[in-house]
C-alpha cells in the first residue's frame, strides 16, 4: 500500500528570499528547494560577506541591507535565524508577507506570544519550519496512521542515545536553554501532530560533566489521560560508540505498530538512512521503501505546503503560528516541570 512522502508541488510557487547564511541554509534549504524546483531570489545576512559568498555559489542576490531584502516584492521569506531575531526580522516585512519561521518561535513563550501578536497584527502569512512532520518517513507514518493501519495509537516511545557533536554550534554555548528548545522541540511537535495536545508533563533536563551546553539530556512524560502512554528519553552523551547508540520512535496501536529510525541524528551530519517499518493485524514487520531523507527533502516538503496555502491549492497552513506557539507552550511547560521539585518520597520511620 503507497503511503504519502513528499508534499505536492506547489503549480505557481513564489521566488524565495532567505534571511540567514548559515549551515543550515546551505546544508538543507538551498539544496531542498533547488531539487524542488523553487527559485531563491536572494540572501540576507548581517554578515554580507557570508552571504555574497553564498549567493555566489548558488546564482541568486545577495542583499545589502534587511530592508532591500524586505522590499522583495511577491515572495515566501525564510527566515533561517537565530530565535532572538525573528520578532526583529517579521517587524520589517511588508504587511500580509508569506514568511517561514525557523524553530523554534523565539527564545521562551514569551517572544512566541509576541511573534503571534505581530503576525496577528500585520496579517502575516506565517508558519515554523517544523519540517520532521514533514520528513518522507514522518508523511508516511502519518498517513498510515490516517488509514487506520495502527488503530488506536496507545503508546508513543521515542528513544535517544547519541553522540551530537554539539560543538557544530558555537552559537549554543552560553544559551539557558538548548535541549528541550533546539532539539527535542521536533520531537513534541511531531507528538503534538500525531496525538493532539497533551493535558500536562512532566519532565526533567540537565547537562552532562562532560558538555557546556546547559542541557543534553531530557527524560519527559506526556499526559494523554487513562488510554495513551508517551514518553522521551534522551541522552545527546552516549559516546561509547555506535553499536548500541539509538534514534528511535516506537508506536504502538490497537491494530499494529510502527517503528522509525531518525537516521541523520546517527553520526551527525553525514547520518544514516532513515527507516519505516510497520505492523499490521497478523502481517509480519514489513520495511516501508523511503524515497528521500529527512534532510533535506523535508525543506521541500515544507515550503511546498507554505506555497500551497499562499497560493490558494491548500485551504489549511500546517505549523502555522498559531499552532506553533502551542508547541512552544508545551516546551515551556516541560522547562517549569525541570525546575519545580519532584514528589518528596516518604521517609523510613524511626
Amino acid at each position: 500500500m503507497p503511503f504519502r512522502q513528499h508534499w505536492p508541488l506547489a503549480s505557481q510557487a513564489r521566488p524565495i528570499v532567505i534571511i540567514g547564511a548559515g549551515s543550515i541554509v546551505s546544508d538543507a534549504h538551498l539544496p531542498a528547494y533547488e531539487k524542488a524546483g523553487y527559485r531563491v531570489q536572494g540572501i540576507f545576512d548581517p554578515d554580507l560577506d557570508k552571504a555574497r559568498a553564498l549567493a555566489g555559489t548558488w546564482g541568486c542576490t545577495a542583499y545589502a541591507s534587511m530592508s532591500e531584502a524586505a522590499a522583495a516584492g511577491e515572495v515566501v521569506f525564510d527566515l533561517a535565524t537565530p530565535p532572538a531575531a525573528h520578532l526583529g526580522v517579521l517587524q520589517q516585512l511588508p504587511e500580509g508577507a508569506a514568511a517561514l519561521i525557523q524553530k523554534p518561535m523565539g527564545s521562551d513563550l514569551a517572544e512566541a506570544t509576541e511573534i503571534l501578536s505581530l503576525c496577528r497584527e500585520r496579517k502575516l502569512q506565517a508558519a515554523v519550519n517544523f519540517q520532521l512532520r514533514f520528513s518522507p518517513m514522518m508523511l508516511a507514518l502519518q498517513d498510515a496512521i490516517g488509514q487506520g493501519m495502527l488503530g488506536e495509537v496507545l503508546d508513543f516511545d521515542a528513544w535517544l542515545a547519541l553522540d551530537t557533536p554539539w560543538g557544530l554550534w558555537k552559537f549554543l554555548e552560553g544559551l539557558p536553554r538548548v535541549e528541550i528548545a533546539l532539539h527535542s522541540i521536533h520531537y513534541l511537535d511531531f507528538v503534538r501532530g500525531v496525538l493532539g495536545n497533551p493535558l500536562g508533563v512532566h519532565a526533567r533536563t540537565m547537562g552532562h560533566p562532560a558538555s557546556t551546553m546547559a542541557q543534553t539530556r531530557t527524560s519527559a512524560i506526556l499526559d494523554y489521560g487513562e488510554r495513551v502512554r508517551c514518553s522521551l528519553s534522551v541522552n545527546h552523551d552516549h559516546a561509547f560508540g555506535r553499536r548500541f547508540q539509538a534514534c528511535e520512535f516506537r508506536l504502538c496501536g490497537s491494530e499494529g505498530a510502527a517503528y522509525v529510525k531518525l537516521g541523520v541524528n546517527l553520526d551527525y551530519p553525514r547520518g544514516e538512512p532513515d527507516e519505516l517499518w510497520l505492523k499490521h493485524g497478523e502481517q509480519g514487520w514489513q520495511q516501508i521503501d523511503l524515497q528521500g531523507e529527512w534532510f533535506p527533502d523535508a525543506f521541500a516538503s515544507r515550503m511546498s505546503q507554505l506555497q500551497r496555502f499562499v497560493t490558494g491549492e491548500d485551504s489549511q497552513l500546517i505549523s502555522s503560528v498559531e499552532d506553533a506557539w502551542q508547541t512552544m507552550a508545551l516546551v515551556e511547560a516541560a522547562y517549569v516541570s525541570s525546575a519545580a521539585p519532584a514528589t518528596p518520597i516518604a521517609e523510613l520511620p524511626k
